[in-house]
């Protein structure tokens, strides 16, 4: 379990991290989602002991990191996979790590097995690719069997099978019973892996909820209503436009209809004798639902790209 109570950072007159208050419960994935310079991994580097928090308090299983003995095998993080000694192989960087913590030998091969890395355990990390290096900052991570794990952008530089791979491990460890916690700015694959959200914004906390309660509460999702009855279609769209957020009308026999459920929407169109052939939730993306929570806290914004040139058209004379 990690808790944070009413945790502050402050860097002079910025505040990274302001009034936070999380407890990122075992058994699941959180996924830690929120725009650039949002605080995520001042966040991170409080819960491991990196940066010491302005005001309030940041625990692990009830006692901060910097009391715990053996930390490595209490809690496991990937948060920079450079981390590291260049020089050193692969093997001699987690041997020395093991070492500090008094894990055993053994413990070292068994993660660059885990993770992959056994034909490579020999060769100087500091040649690794961008992948290679993920895959031993996560064998790091793993080293002391943890019972609370953190990951900062752990697929950055996978191959789509090394994706595959770490959302199966991030999901495998859950349902061993560990805190899983993992920071990603790739919706589709959060949207995969996690099973609740924390989303942070200008260092304030924007939502902390279960996944399908976040996409829930966009307005881009929405209830699809079809009808051949295209009267009765526009009776009930009268009823529900005092009752519903939006309602879109699409064509004579189709509409949109958010603010409200697939019960109450079935259960006043029986009232009214109309019949339905379709009465479904469409939703949003995680992505859709992501930034428009997050659309007033982003603090670098680009110009959308403009236009292309419609392409001239040349006549031979």
């Amino acid at each position: 379990m990690i808790t944070l109570r009413e945790v502050t950072k402050r860097y002079e007159s910025t505040v990274a991290v302001d009034r936070l208050n999380l407890e990122i419960p075992p058994g699941q994935v959180t996924g830690f989602l929120g725009p650039n310079g949002a605080g995520k991994s001042t966040t991170m580097r409080m819960i491991m002991g990196l940066d010491r928090p302005s005001s309030g308090k940041v625990l692990i299983n009830g006692q901060p990191y910097a009391s715990i003995k053996n930390p490595l095998r209490q809690v496991g993080a990937l948060l920079e996979a450079k981390a590291l000694h260049p020089g050193r192989s692969a093997y001699n960087h987690l041997l020395a790590m093991a070492r500090s913590n008094g894990i055993p030998r053994r413990r070292v091969g068994a993660v660059l097995e885990i993770v992959g890395l056994e034909k490579v355990a020999k060769k100087r990390a500091g040649s690794f690719s961008l992948g290679m290096g993920q895959r031993l900052g996560i064998a790091s991570a793993l080293l002391g069997d943890p019972q609370v794990l953190l990951f900062d952008e752990p697929v950055n530089g996978l191959d789509p099978d090394g994706v595959r791979w770490v959302r199966e491990l991030m999901r495998s460890l859950a349902a061993e019973g560990r805190t899983v916690f993992v920071s990603s700015h790739l919706m589709s694959e959060m949207q995969l892996t996690a099973d609740r959200l924390v989303v942070i914004g200008r260092g304030k906390l924007l939502a902390d909820a279960a996944i399908e309660d976040v996409i829930a509460r966009s307005s881009l999702t929405a209830i699809r209503v079809r009808t051949p009855d295209s009267t009765g279609l526009a009776e009930l769209l009268t009823q529900l436009g005092n009752r519903a957020s939006q309602v879109q009308r699409h064509g004579d026999n189709e509409a949109l209809v958010s603010g409200m459920s697939v019960e109450q929407i079935g259960d006043l169109a029986f009232e009214l004798r109309v019949r339905l052939h379709e009465l479904r939730v469409v939703e949003a993306s995680l992505e859709e639902a992501y930034m428009e929570m997050t659309a007033a806290s982003v603090e670098y914004k680009s110009p959308k790209p403009p236009a292309e040139p419609a392409p001239q058209q040349k006549f031979e004379v």
